[in-house]
């Protein structure tokens, strides 16, 4: 007899950075729920997204292509409802198909989830508190329609997620994919967790008062530094006036990180109830569980909040598989893998051939406890949004297991506003094993020389194999 085709349930939240997890081993928080999958699974030490920003890195998680290939390179950009995506794959072989939750990939009749027996999404990014969501419309599925709720977002996921999982098909195999709001900005809370942590001083991050000295002029300009940049919706109130330098970073690091951790409380807790439905229903053991987020975020690192810059608090996504036929419990993995790799990997789980067009590479083997000789030492780094949000500049660049290098390009913001003058491009390099934290850009060190020569070679390569154009 056939072994039985396992379901998947895919949790993933937004902006939530490994270093916010116990199992990661935050300093601010607990989550014991999500440090379950971890206990009863694998923890992975290095996954990474291709481009630090919410949209692109969901159409490459669903598409198994880089940016330039699915053409979703920013915010704006929509995906193409005719595109191959591996919950399509996986719906053709018999599997029955779900997402709840956000959706950020288009609000339009054009661009409404795909390749789904059933969805309910967030609007854009939606509310934390009593959300419109849009619902499929069996009459309609391309428009949908609209519903009012009731309650807080992260409840509300969870109980639309539980009530189809109840309405099920039981004699098929399900994918369930359950995408959480938070912990987005503004950061929102539920009124259960209102006040957690309100007489807690929270640990400061080593880098909170970095000034971007010896740095790329792309991280002195950048406009995403906690305090500085944040407004009234971030803070919750005014800033105190007279209030600056480090003593505004300091007040309102604290004020947004609790916020940001009381979020992540709620879902966890919903983490938990997802959880308990398969232990009471005996569906664990068949079950695929999987834990992670569309990127990292910075949590005062480098002074900052937000995502999008190469550097490793915003490159590194957390990544927690359950699965206990084939992945033992307490395990943990330093390969390298991708949000570029998911579609593969779920799609070898199931048994059920990738597309061809493709461009990652399934992990089954590093869940079963191999990393394949060949297994990648590097990959390649993109983010398109130049100067669009927070003032970021456009770079791509190198990521090994021993270091990066990033190159900024693209044209200044001018005296009117407008990006009309030359900015000289830029290069960093970080030796990731004598500084961890990237404070010290050693791109012009003699030292460094062989070692800069050798990563662009690496960079051009990689680029050229995924079929990007440089700037």
């Amino acid at each position: 007899m056939a072994p039985k085709r396992p379901n998947l349930l895919y949790i993933m939240t937004d902006d939530h950075a490994a270093h916010a997890m116990s199992c990661y081993e935050s300093s601010i928080n607990e989550t014991p729920n999500m440090d379950r999958i971890a206990a009863e699974g694998m923890r992975f030490q290095n996954c990474f997204c291709t481009n630090s920003i919410c949209t692109p890195s969901r159409a490459t998680i669903l598409t198994g292509q880089y940016e330039h290939v699915h053409g979703v390179k920013t915010l704006g950009d929509r995906i193409d409802r005719e595109r191959d995506l591996f919950v399509k794959r996986l719906q053709g072989a018999g599997y029955q198909t779900c997402l709840v939750g956000k959706w950020h990939l288009g609000t339009g009749a054009e661009n409404r989830p795909s390749g789904f027996d059933y969805w309910m999404v967030l609007p854009g990014q939606g509310l934390y508190h009593d959300p419109v969501m849009h619902e499929m419309d069996p009459s309609s599925p391309t428009l949908g329609r609209e519903r009012h709720l009731k309650g807080y977002v992260t409840d509300l996921i969870t109980d639309h997620a539980l009530e189809w999982l109840e309405g099920r098909d039981e004699e098929k195999p399900f994918c369930l994919l359950v995408h959480h709001k938070a912990p987005h900005r503004h950061w929102e809370p539920d009124q259960k967790h209102a006040d957690w942590y309100e007489d807690m001083h929270m640990e400061e991050p080593d880098t909170l008062y970095d000034d971007y000295e010896n740095r790329a002029a792309a991280a002195r300009e950048a406009k995403m530094r906690v305090g500085e940049h944040m407004n009234e919706q971030d803070l919750k109130c005014e800033k105190p006036a007279g209030l600056e330098g480090h003593d505004l970073r300091r007040w309102a690091y604290q004020r947004y990180i609790k916020d940001y951790v009381r979020v992540i409380d709620s879902v966890d807790e919903n983490v938990g109830r997802l959880l308990d439905y398969l232990d009471d229903h005996g569906l664990t053991e068949d079950t695929i569980v999987v834990y992670t987020s569309d990127q990292g975020f910075f949590l005062g690192d480098h002074g900052w909040y937000d995502k999008r810059f190469m550097y490793e608090e915003s490159l590194r996504m957390p990544l927690l598989i359950r699965y206990p036929r084939e992945v033992h419990a307490v395990t943990m993995s330093d390969a390298m893998v991708l949000n570029l790799d998911f579609a593969q990997t779920f799609l070898d789980l199931a048994d059920v051939d990738p597309s061809n067009e493709m461009m990652g590479r399934s992990f089954r083997s590093i869940l079963q406890g191999t990393t394949p000789p060949d297994w990648r030492t590097s990959f390649y780094y993109r983010y398109w949004m130049h100067l669009a949000h927070h003032n970021v500049c456009s770079h791509y660049g190198v990521r090994t297991e021993t270091h990066k290098l990033i190159y900024y390009y693209g044209k200044a913001l001018g005296s009117t506003g407008s990006i009309d003058e030359d900015r000289p491009p830029e290069w960093e390099l970080f030796d990731l094993k004598q500084d961890p934290q990237e404070m010290n850009n050693v791109v012009s060190d003699a030292a460094y020389e062989e070692t800069v020569s050798s990563l662009k070679d690496e960079l051009n390569r990689l680029q050229s194999q995924v079929g990007d154009e440089p700037a």
